[in-house]
């Protein structure tokens, strides 16, 4: 890159605008909350005797059958794990309400459901990718560097937004996530849009080089880069092919599984050999400091009385833990982001093509809470905002998808392991959930990537993820307006609920 990186300067003004859009919009939710609560136009004030005050939902465990409800249930979650790990958003916006709708579900268990749904496709999902090489550089697919910026932000906020789901009434939650999803949803589809136009003329200036390569019949080197193609990918599978050829030889039985052994012994050779290139210890060991010490947290804090001195003293020690990992990552960037500007490199210090100012990383910062916030309230893994937010600050989409999805590996089966403490789901569901998402995420990964080979537009990635955030709008805004509905006319209290009460 012969100067500076433009991209921030030039998405800077539209990102400030969808930040006050997103301020805007629910700040004026919340406040309301207040006037329905306690408004004098209110029908049903907070001092109505006749209004019931069943903001909290009461636990609905249906009990796992085969039907045509469980049926309908493992298509949906099949589907929406397997495009919800490709775009690198998850999928709770397309599991909390197929859970309450279909399965029957309370809101609350709906959630904690939809964390392990969302920890088991993305651990599929990150073992799919731990075997895929960069399309375009000699580096891990997985961007640790970014991962290690916004994971403890994000766990801070799931914590955050799981305490705000039992304060929060329902519709105040469901105006928030549609609030935010048509945003970001919209964000996406204009960025997926302008990548389409870019491959599009890439590809017919490709085609016009071999026109005239051939036409010249000239042989040379041919330069252009394909920044959005994969290379071959590193695979434990022994080759179809190999055994058809060996098996098409007479030759005696002891050799043919002789070769098949040399075969099987090569690929496991190659995916140990893409595994040590993927995977950086460092990066991982820190991101597990981090995941154990909210874990020992919040062990602490269940097992404390709720509003005593000891429970919010753990909960303050969240924000140290999150804060100084966050701060690290963000120096370190930060430092080697100026000291490339100062020797007139302006090659991006990570795959975000950004320079690491102190606004930026300050975005980072509150999207990465907002995201957890918004994951701990749904029930999502934080990807409905890191994986727009990726592609912002320029992550190309298999780098944003590959990352995003690492970090809700953590963040999610954290949240997994906070619902089981406060005992919102049923084992045997949430087995079974798993189950079927760890394929779905395995074989999403799979088809769409050779999709994306084969069609060489890798902003199909951007385009599933835009739709899935769209879905989960839609699907949230149907559910929120019917259950909002049934509030009223049951004349339930709709305001905040007490939070030393839960």
């Amino acid at each position: 890159m012969n100067g500076p990186s433009w991209y921030g300067v030039i998405n800077s003004g539209s990102s400030k605008s969808f930040v006050v859009y997103l301020l805007a919009a629910s700040s004026l939710a919340v406040a309301s909350t207040f006037f329905i609560s306690h408004g004098p136009s209110s029908p049903y004030g907070f001092q109505d005797q006749h209004v019931i005050l069943s903001s909290r939902s009461v636990r609905v465990w249906p009990e796992l059958e085969v039907n045509w409800r469980s049926g309908l249930a493992t298509v949906i979650g099949f589907l929406g794990s397997a495009f919800g790990t490709v775009g690198g958003v998850g999928g709770g916006g397309i599991f909390v309400p197929m859970l309450t709708l279909v399965v029957g579900f309370d809101a609350k268990s709906a959630a904690a459901l939809s964390k392990c749904m969302i920890m088991g496709a993305s651990a599929s999902s990150v073992w799919y990718n731990l075997r895929v090489a960069h399309p375009s550089k000699e580096v891990p697919i997985i961007d640790y560097n970014l991962a290690l910026l916004f994971q403890p932000m994000l766990m801070l906020g799931i914590t955050i937004g799981v305490e705000l789901s039992v304060v929060f009434p329902f519709w105040l939650i469901t105006i928030l996530i549609i609030i935010l999803f048509i945003g970001t949803s919209s964000r996406s589809m204009f960025k997926g849009v302008q990548m389409w136009k870019k491959e599009t003329l890439l590809k017919m200036e490709m085609r016009k080089q071999e026109e005239a390569k051939s036409n010249q019949e000239v042989v040379g080197t041919d330069t252009t880069s394909e920044p959005l193609l994969h290379r071959p990918e590193k695979s434990m599978l022994v080759s179809a092919n190999s055994y058809a050829l060996t098996s098409k030889i007479n030759l005696p039985l002891y050799y043919v599984v002789y070769h098949l052994i040399l075969l099987y012994s090569d690929a496991v050779d190659g995916l140990k050999e893409a595994l040590r290139f993927n995977i950086r210890w460092k990066g991982i060991s820190v991101l597990m400091v981090v995941w154990f010490s909210f874990l020992l947290l919040q062990i602490l804090k269940n097992n404390s009385e709720t509003c005593s001195l000891f429970y919010w003293v753990v909960n303050i020690l969240q924000f140290p833990v999150a804060l100084s990992v966050f701060s690290w990552e963000a120096t370190k960037l930060w430092r080697e982001s100026r000291q490339r500007r100062m020797q007139g490199n302006w090659e991006s210090v990570c795959e975000a093509s950004i320079e690491w100012t102190g606004m930026q990383l300050v975005f980072c910062a509150f999207c990465g809470l907002l995201g957890g916030t918004v994951g701990g309230l749904l029930g999502s893994g934080g990807g409905f905002i890191l994986g727009p937010l990726l592609l912002e600050i320029g992550v190309i989409p298999q780098v944003a998808s590959a990352t995003a999805t690492f970090v809700m590996m953590f963040s999610s089966s954290l949240s997994v392991v906070e619902f089981y403490f406060l005992k919102r789901f049923p084992i045997p569901y949430a087995l079974y959930l798993i189950s079927v998402s760890v394929m779905a995420g395995f074989w999403g990964q799979f088809f769409v990537r050779k999709l994306v080979k084969f069609l060489k537009r890798a902003s199909i990635i951007v385009f599933i993820l835009s739709s899935v955030i769209f879905a989960s709008a839609l699907t949230m805004g149907v559910v929120g307006t019917e259950k909002s509905i049934t509030m009223i006319k049951n004349h339930e209290y709709m305001g905040f609920l007490s939070f030393c009460e839960k």
